[in-house]
C-alpha cells in the first residue's frame, strides 16, 4: 500500500504515548525541507529512541518502571529507497522495545508531510 513518507519533522508516538525522536543518516533526500527517515538494514541502535515514556509493570513488591526506550519499524517502503535503504511510510509499522530489550507494543506515527507517497 502506498504512504507518506516520514521525515525527521514528523511525529511519532511509542505505544504509551511518549514521543519517539529520529535522526536520520540520510544526506541526501528532503521533504518539506527535512530529512526523508530510513531504517538502517541491518538495524543501527539507537537511530529512533522514546523520550518520557512512563510505563511500569507491576511486581509483588509494587510497580517497576519499563520504559520503552527504542522503536524498530517494520513494513517499510518496498520500492523507495534512499542511499540504499528502504524509506519509513507512515503506514509502516513497528515495536517498541524497553531498555531489557522487552516488546512493548506498536508505534504510531502521528503526523507526517502530506504531498509525497511512497510504496
Amino acid at each position: 500500500m502506498p504512504g507518506y513518507l516520514f521525515h525527521v519533522g514528523g511525529n511519532a508516538m511509542c505505544a504509551h504515548s511518549a514521543q519517539v525522536n529520529h535522526s536520520s543518516t540520510n544526506t541526501r533526500v528532503k521533504v518539506s525541507s527535512q530529512q526523508v527517515a530510513i531504517q538502517q538494514v541491518p538495524i543501527k541502535p539507537g537511530e529512533y529512541t522514546v523520550t518520557g515514556c512512563g510505563f511500569q509493570v507491576p511486581t509483588p513488591a509494587g510497580s517497576k518502571p519499563q520504559p520503552c526506550v527504542s522503536v524498530t519499524w517494520t513494513n517499510l517502503a518496498s520500492r523507495v529507497k534512499v542511499m540504499g535503504q528502504p524509506v519509513v511510510l507512515q503506514d509502516s509499522t513497528g515495536q517498541c522495545w524497553s531498555g531489557e530489550q522487552i516488546l512493548q507494543g506498536a508505534p504510531t506515527i502521528t503526523t507526517t508531510q502530506t504531498r509525497v507517497k511512497g510504496i
